[in-house]
């Protein structure tokens, strides 16, 4: 529930308690006196979903330029008729939906100072970066933690729906600098790391687990980062803490952020492709669940001339940021396919395997070594282990193999069988 206060105008005092009187509200006037053109500062309690039509009832009789209101969060209201309001706006509105005021207001709060989001955004990145090159996932959690990304998003697109220029150009250069700073920063770390030999040597950043698990993203990278969006709507509108929700959406921006500067500090720039388009699907994913939650949630500018304006930013503003992701999806849709290919291949080699190896020797195990590529890789050398009773000879499958697996990686792939004796008891 929340408390308004509200400065009421010379001649507009009874315009006001008419509107209240009517929607059966509890208010305290107090008389001003500082011989302003301000009448009087009116108090009521409301419940969160009924401020924003509440205040459109006040402007509609003309209570709104030259006035100012105040709302705060109020914890408990003892009113009979309070309740009885409470209920009547429960049946018709969201009972969480915050104001558009105070939406507005919550958005440009999570927006911190530019020299703030500069070095939270330094920071988290070379925490990231570190995280990343030690493979630990405790560390790079722990940089997501710190990650100041959630209010650029959650500002520009606050902007688009209440057609607020100024507040949507700040998002999106917070955006913008917030990611290409983190991807400098790694960048720069990483080199750091790399010619002071601050970690053992490594030859393939793709055999780090964490480094790999950012280089080929799939479809499902599209889900993470449309429910990271969905969800930031969803705390934001309904006045909840957004910290929980901006891990969320630093999980999908910074260690990829992180991985593109590592791909580059090595010299490996398929790392840095793969990544880099990761990120970029993530943010712009994030952006389009966000815009679209908040308009489908029926925010929309104070003034209604505003609009169509409105409208016709947001549905244009959606169509590009669709777009974008329909072509980035390209890439994803190749990652995902491969993924599926390489999956597919490695159950076909081993079936040819098994096939091929008959009684007393049987396959122990087939192991499939990939092509060094970060991502589209393919069959390199297969590895089959093979156990025979022992005083057994062995068979001598290298051949029979070959050609087996060969078939079914359909290019030739070099081979090699291990022969083990082994025992039963």
């Amino acid at each position: 529930m929340r408390l308004v206060q509200l400065s009421v105008p010379q001649g507009k005092l009874e315009s006001a308690r008419g509107v209240l009187d009517d929607e059966g509200i509890d208010y305290v006037v107090n008389e001003e006196a500082s011989g302003r053109d301000i009448a009087a500062v009116v108090m009521f309690p409301l419940p969160t979903n009924a401020v924003e039509p509440i205040l459109e009832e006040l402007r509609g009789v003309g209570l709104g330029d030259g006035t100012f209101t105040v709302i705060t969060e109020a914890s408990t209201v003892i009113s009979q008729q309070f309740d009885e309001l409470e209920d009547r706006y429960a049946e018709t509105e969201d009972e969480d939906r915050i104001a558009r005021e105070e939406l507005t207001a919550k958005a440009e709060a999570l927006a911190p100072s530019l020299s703030t989001y500069i070095l939270m955004t330094v920071i988290s990145a070379i925490i990231a970066t570190a995280g990343l090159l030690l493979d630990s996932p405790a560390v790079v959690v722990g940089s997501m933690v710190i990650a100041p990304l959630i209010g650029p998003a959650m500002t520009a697109n606050v902007g688009t729906v209440v057609d607020d220029h100024e507040l949507f150009v700040r998002g999106v250069k917070l955006q913008a600098v917030g990611l290409l700073l983190a991807i400098a920063s790694a960048t720069v770390f990483a080199l750091l790391v790399r010619t002071a030999n601050v970690v053992p040597p490594i030859a393939d950043v793709t055999a780090v687990g964490q480094v790999r698990e950012r280089v080929a993203p799939d479809f499902l990278s599209l889900v993470v980062a449309l429910g990271a969006g969905a969800a930031g709507v969803l705390s934001l509108t309904s006045g909840v803490s957004t910290a929980l929700v901006g891990v969320m959406i630093a999980v999908a921006l910074i260690p990829p952020a992180a991985t593109v500067g590592i791909g580059i500090a090595w010299g490996q720039p398929m790392v840095s492709l793969g990544s880099g388009v990761l990120v970029l699907v993530n943010i712009l994913s994030i952006n389009l669940a966000v815009l679209a939650g908040l308009w489908y949630q029926g925010y929309r500018p104070e003034h209604w001339f505003r609009e169509s304006d409105a409208r016709s930013a947001t549905v244009k503003r959606i169509g590009v940021l669709v777009l974008s992701i329909l072509v980035l999806s390209a890439f994803l849709g190749g990652v995902t396919l491969d993924s599926f290919t390489r999956a597919t291949t490695d159950a076909d080699i081993q079936q040819h395997v098994e096939a091929s190896v008959e009684p007393p020797a049987r396959v122990l195990s087939v192991e499939v070594e990939q092509s060094n590529a970060a991502i589209f890789q393919e069959p390199r050398r297969v590895v089959v282990t093979v156990g025979i009773p022992p005083g057994t000879d062995p068979p001598g499958l290298a051949e029979r193999l070959d050609d087996a697996i060969d078939e079914a990686a359909g290019r030739d792939v070099e081979t090699s069988v291990r022969y083990i004796t082994v025992e039963r008891g």
